[in-house]
């Protein structure tokens, strides 16, 4: 059954799923949707046009959905929409979208939020995605699938994160991060691959291989520049689906290098390690 402390304030409208349980002091605001088997510990603060999915469970002195930290936000109608199975510890703070930004920030199923992580508008996070202590995602970043973003780390606004990639702790990010990368450092470099989250969710020894002979060739210093590199992988590892991957990722960032937002790439002294 549902079960409601009495302190807490449930607004009008709000919409509460069964076996939820919501602890002293929380306030829901009246166009909050609450899935099924959620628990809210005790203050804890969700306002705005805001969906949390099943089985979540949100910490004390956490703040969802609250007007945005946008000067262009005007009180537009918004949304945040949190998937299934994430955990949201103490004093994090997830802010919903703009009109600028597409009016949605999304974070998917089976993340964690760990303490005093902020989620900017407009950010868009994928599933199985770590936020370490006191992570910070500036406006419109992406962060897709299984990455790590470390304790005392900021990315900068409309940066994107790529799949199975880690974010060293207290790094600051102002470019790209290829899919199954490793950066850290102010301000981030590429330090090779993400080779122990690799092993850790089973990708195969070929694809681990294809990899890492991919990275060398396109960040180590060769011979052409590096848009030839680029093609001369894609040409190489047309049938490893990671390297692929990797490749488009980058290509992406090439084709938007007018926003100013470039690609994460090793320091010089690495020899792309």
């Amino acid at each position: 059954m549902t079960a409601i402390h009495p302190t807490a304030i449930i607004e009008d409208g709000a919409e509460i799923g069964e076996n939820t349980r919501i602890g002293p002091y929380c306030v829901i605001g009246a166009d909050v949707v609450i899935g099924p088997g959620c628990v809210l510990e005790s203050h804890v603060v969700v306002q705005g046009n805001t969906t949390i999915g099943a089985d979540c469970r949100i910490f004390p002195f956490s703040s969802i959905g609250q007007a945005p930290q946008d000067l262009k936000f005007r009180g537009e109608d918004s949304r945040l929409q949190i998937g299934a199975r994430t955990v949201i510890r103490e004093h994090v703070t997830i802010n919903p979208g703009t009109e600028g930004g597409g009016m949605l920030t999304s974070i998917g199923d089976d993340c964690l939020l760990m303490v005093g992580a902020h989620v900017a508008h407009d950010c868009m996070i994928g599933n199985h995605v770590i936020l370490v202590n006191n992570a910070t995602l500036g406006g419109h970043v992406v962060v897709q699938d299984y990455a790590i973003i470390g304790g005392l780390s900021a990315v900068q606004q409309f940066s994107r994160i790529g799949r199975h990639a880690m974010v060293g702790g207290a790094s600051g990010v102002e470019n790209d991060v290829i899919p199954f990368g490793m950066v850290t450092g102010n301000r981030a470099r590429l330090g090779g691959l993400n080779i122990v989250g690799l092993r850790r969710r089973g990708f195969p020894r070929e694809d681990i291989h294809a990899l890492r002979h991919a990275y060398k060739a396109l960040f180590a210093e060769g011979e052409g520049v590096f848009n030839e590199r680029l093609e001369k992988v894609a040409r190489e590892y047309a049938d490893s689906a990671p390297v692929m991957e990797m490749v488009a990722f980058i290509r992406e960032t090439l084709d938007n290098a007018s926003s100013g937002r470039g690609l994460c790439q090793p320091a010089r002294d690495d020899g792309g390690r």
